[in-house]
């Protein structure tokens, strides 16, 4: 009857016209709610692949005058601004901030050299070609780049586990890399030039090698990434796992500096669990300590620390930020040089630092093999960092970045400053904020930034020679305030999302404990094991309806809703696919309180309890009870699944909704489909989910479905009582 009802009550929205209201049929009194179907005509097939390949091809492979032009236009950003450039409006903050974040930038360049295990002089050489290149490439007005800690410490364990299998002692003596002669520390001679003349090289030397190789690679990878448009893969590391990551390597960069704060002089630790191999070897040889490094860092953390504070607290009344790390190392220097602390107390000082450039030399091809797989994380790191900072400043400022141009622009900020002794680069928070707040209005500020280095490296730099290396440890320690800091969010974060909290701290007790490289992926895994744990076992609640209106809503989370008699309306929030297939089915039965399954063997049970009892002869009374028991009502004639959560369905998701609807219908219980997107529907028809004429039965909403099965079941109902 059930069947014959939904038949006519089809038959009869076919014929009906543009309605969805009541109408009565002649003779009858009751109304009958028809279902109104709607008409929705497809939009034309696109080209198939060879079609749309062809024509890609011949509008990639074409070239025109005004096609040159915005590809040149495309690949040089500065153009495009350059010409435009207001002289009144931006020159004064640009210059301003150009400086600020120059002053500042040179004493983190020399200090964040040690962390990537190279000489001081390299630190500036990066600083400088950074901010030229990217002027010339970037679409960011905003953001500063250059070098990054978290990148210095990636780089600085490559260049240390490379510095160790070539053999070198680790804690050797190390010589200016740019003198023709080089004091022999040891016995490994590698060619300088592909010319016949074989010059010796030391530590400093093939330390340099191995970090402007894998700055080379990084910068590959990047601007291949940006070739390839595959920009989306930054969508993988989200906020949290980038926070969580930064924080896990400011441990690592803390351990790593603590030994320069007491003056040790103990191996650099490298590869899983360094962080605890380091606070070993610092305890062991804590008697070594050197009395007049500790006293240098305490009286440098009692003079940074307090300033940074202020800076911070009165960044809206100080037109520019106080240069104390400029002081410091200026202070620092000269009582090192006046006091004679190296001769005097043997304290470890940052050595000759030359004037001038190194001639340019290309990488060593023969490293590539044994950093290229290092590489790909730090150019994973150096883009996502680079692109999220650039598209918050845009959006503050309210301009457009292109991402794609970002991760071109990072790649030549490392590609072309590894020819000339550099390491890897990115954007940097700290001195973008710094730039934003003193004025910057254009990459102009960058150049000046350069510009200010330039002098430092041809006139200024040769006058450091007697800096303490504890000065720039406790730099590089005080700059990780505010990566430390995000342990004060955490009750915040977990009242926003649970979820997120638990990859940040997972990101950052990996990237901490075992290693910075296998912390990141560590992250990741995490971070999409949640994403698949969310949609495995997903909210899946009942709806009711929200009176006086067509919208239906959670029962289990909001009062006074109301629900249709014999209609339950389920709602699956995820994609339905292999996944959560049982999830879907298990939870569909525990909130419908009725499993096929089970109802089906009830009736088998009893029908054959009644045909025992006949063959036996028995009473009529157990009899009658057991066909009670057969036909004993579900409470509920329809199932009105609400799709508007799925976003898609795979062939096992489509087999699990057959068999819902057949186990459903064998026991005399409809299932309806309503709010499904395009994307569900064609796989609905292609998987041959409606049987030819029943595609009737997937309703555009909620209500629409609702009020179909109402009025199917009124129409059965007079149509019983007819008969």
């Amino acid at each position: 009857m059930w069947e014959q009802a939904v038949l006519e009550m089809a038959a009869m929205a076919e014929f009906s016209s543009v309605r969805s209201v009541a109408e009565v049929p002649e003779g009858d009194d009751a109304k009958h709610v028809f279902h109104h179907r709607m008409f929705l005509e497809p939009q034309e097939e696109k080209r198939n692949l060879k079609a749309l390949m062809v024509k890609r091809a011949k509008e990639t492979c074409s070239c025109t005058p005004a096609k040159v032009k915005d590809c040149v236009f495309s690949l040089f950003p500065i153009l495009q601004w350059l010409p435009k450039y207001k002289l009144k409006e931006c020159l004064l903050g640009d210059l301003m901030s150009g400086v600020i974040v120059g002053v500042l930038l040179v004493p983190q360049s020399i200090a964040y050299s040690l962390l990537a295990g190279q000489e001081p002089i390299y630190g500036l050489y990066t600083s400088f070609f950074a901010g030229i290149i990217y002027s010339l490439f970037g679409t960011s007005r905003h953001i500063s780049v250059g070098i990054f800690g978290a990148l210095c410490l990636m780089v600085g364990q490559v260049v240390d586990r490379e510095v160790q299998r070539a053999g070198y002692d680790l804690e050797a003596a190390t010589v200016s890399a740019h003198t023709d002669t080089v004091t022999q520390v040891n016995t490994t001679i590698v060619p300088l030039n592909q010319t016949s003349q074989i010059l010796l090289c030391d530590k400093t030397c093939y330390a340099i090698k191995v970090g402007a190789t894998m700055t080379f690679i990084a910068g590959v990878y990047q601007v291949a990434m940006g070739f390839f448009q595959v920009g989306f893969v930054s969508v993988y590391l989200s906020d949290s796992l980038l926070s969580g990551f930064v924080t896990g390597a400011s441990f690592t960069i803390l351990t790593s500096q603590a030994k320069y704060l007491l003056g040790l002089d103990i191996p650099r630790s490298s590869g899983v669990g360094s962080i605890i191999t380091t606070w070993i070897n610092i305890f062991r040889n804590i008697h070594k300590t050197n009395i007049c490094d500790l006293i240098t860092s305490f009286l440098c953390f009692l003079v940074l620390i307090p300033t940074k504070e202020l800076n911070e607290r009165f960044k809206s009344r100080l037109k520019a930020p106080i240069p104390v790390e400029l002081a410091v190392v200026v202070a620092a220097t000269l009582a090192s040089h006046l006091g004679k602390l190296r001769e005097t107390y043997g304290s470890s000082i940052a050595g000759e630092i030359p004037t001038g450039f190194l001639p340019p030399r290309p990488p060593e091809w023969n490293l590539i093999p044994n950093v290229a797989l290092d590489a790909i994380p730090i150019a994973i790191i150096g883009f996502a960092i680079t692109v999220s900072l650039s598209e918050m400043f845009a959006k503050k400022h309210g301009y457009t970045v292109r991402a794609n141009q970002e991760m071109y622009a990072i790649g030549f900020c490392n590609i072309i400053p590894s020819f000339f002794h550099c390491f890897t680069t990115s954007a940097a928070l700290a001195k973008t904020l710094v730039k934003e707040s003193t004025g910057c209005r254009t990459q102009i500020s960058g150049i000046v930034t350069s510009l200010l280095i330039l002098i430092v490296l041809l006139v200024i730099a040769p006058l450091f020679y007697s800096l303490q290396k504890c000065v720039l440890a406790v730099i590089t320690i005080v700059n990780l305030r505010g990566a430390l800091r995000k342990f004060k969010d955490l009750p915040k974060m977990w009242h926003l999302s649970r979820v997120d909290t638990i990859i940040w701290i997972v990101t950052m007790a990996s990237s901490a404990l075992i290693s910075t490289e296998i912390g990141l992926l560590v992250g990741v895994c995490f971070s999409m094991l949640c994403v698949i744990f969310r949609t495995q076992k997903p909210e899946a609640p009942l709806l009711g309806w929200v009176a006086e209106s067509e919208t239906y809503e959670s029962l289990s989370a909001y009062k006074n809703l109301q629900t249709k008699p014999g209609v339950m309306v389920f709602r699956f929030e995820a994609p339905l696919y292999y996944i959560n297939k049982e999830c879907f089915k298990s939870t569909l039965y525990k909130q419908t309180g009725v499993n096929p399954a089970q109802v089906k063997a009830a009736k088998k049970k009893a029908a054959k309890r009644m045909l025992r009892h006949k063959e036996m002869g028995s009473g009529g009374n157990q009899t009658g009870i057991s066909l009670e028991l057969v036909s004993e009502p579900l409470g509920f004639h329809t199932i009105v699944i609400d799709c508007c959560a799925v976003q898609f369905l795979d062939t096992a998701g489509i087999r699990t909704l057959k068999e819902v609807c057949k186990d459903y219908k064998e026991i005399d219980v409809q299932v309806l489909l309503a709010q499904c997107n395009p994307s569900v529907r064609s796989s609905l028809i292609r998987g041959e989910f409606f049987k030819e004429g029943e595609d009737h039965l997937l309703f555009h909403s909620v209500h629409q479905a609702v009020d179909f099965a109402l009025g199917v079941q009124e129409h059965s109902g007079t149509s019983a009582s007819k008969n």
